[in-house]
């Protein structure tokens, strides 16, 4: 199966009633005659009847579909002083509406029930998630003091094939991203004409670098990523690997696929917007969005 016809099967299976092709193009981003393509290819195999997805379609999507969710909350938040001196960043209620529950609903949404919260700083009050998601294992990283976000996947190396990977303190704006079928690694990023963050240098859609800051149609990083079985695995060994180097503890988990194994992966940029995710790098900010704290 081809990555366009996986998008056009996937969306059509999960949509919650039959679509125009007009609106599968919509919602893949891909023209009407590649959807109408793919449709025809579909149908010649079976997969697609009547824009519905036959059982043996559904058969075909079941490789592909979304196992678990890791979410990396481990960290102290120090920009968002004064208000996590007693709350973790991700648990910061934004419009009534803590930051990490606009993460979770989506997961779960899309069927994801196999989730995992790696907890570090006041790592107690995460408790408090199990009375909404009960089916949440929560995992303790002992050196979220000592150590940058790789050690929040080296405690959670375990749990990488196919799952998505979060950074628990953004506001999921569009829960639409998170989707229950994956069929490539990927992370997702938008495109800028310049930006100060986080950036990849994409080339045909694959991510070839990555590095602050960056002009001229780079892609502002995103901290959500999924990553296949094969993939998972690798990162089981690489992450831990790149943590071992000398200065391991001060990098950043990506660093490990995108950098230091970059030759061993392939992994591609899947566009966002601003309006899709917003991440609130400091109290100021949180003032600017929710006037509950503008004091």
């Amino acid at each position: 199966m081809t990555h366009k016809e996986f998008l056009v099967l996937s969306t059509i299976a999960t949509a919650p009633a039959p679509l125009t092709q007009r609106a599968v193009a919509a919602q893949t981003g891909m023209s009407v005659g590649s959807v109408n393509e793919a449709v025809s290819n579909l149908t010649e195999q079976g997969l697609v009847a009547d824009r519905h997805v036959t059982d043996e379609g559904l058969d075909a999507l079941e490789p592909y579909r979304v196992k678990r969710a890791v979410l990396i909350a481990a960290g102290f938040g120090s920009r968002m002083v004064p208000i996590t001196l007693n709350t973790p960043k991700p648990l910061v209620r934004v419009g009534g509406k803590r930051i990490i529950d606009t993460i979770l609903d989506a997961v779960y949404a899309a069927g994801i029930t196999e989730v995992y919260v790696v907890r570090g700083y006041l790592g107690e009050q995460f408790d408090q998630l199990l009375y909404k998601y009960p089916t949440i294992k929560l995992i303790d990283n002992p050196l979220y003091n000592e150590a940058n976000n790789i050690s929040s996947m080296v405690a959670a190396k375990d749990y990488l094939q196919s799952a998505y990977v979060f950074e628990s303190d953004l506001l999921l704006r569009n829960p639409n991203l998170i989707t229950r079928y994956q069929d490539r690694s990927n992370y997702l990023g938008i495109p800028m004409e310049r930006s100060d963050d986080w950036c990849f240098e994409v080339k045909n859609g694959v991510i070839k670098d990555l590095g602050i800051g960056g002009e001229g149609g780079v892609w502002q990083m995103v901290g959500v990523s999924y990553w296949t079985p094969e993939d998972g695995k690798k990162l089981a060994e690489d992450i831990p690997a790149t943590f071992a180097m000398p200065g391991g503890k001060e990098r950043f988990w990506d660093e490990a696929p995108l950098k230091y194994f970059a030759d061993k992966y392939k992994v591609y940029a899947r566009e966002c917007s601003l309006s899709d995710v917003t991440e609130i790098d400091s109290f100021r900010e949180l003032e600017a969005i929710d006037p509950a704290y503008d004091c």
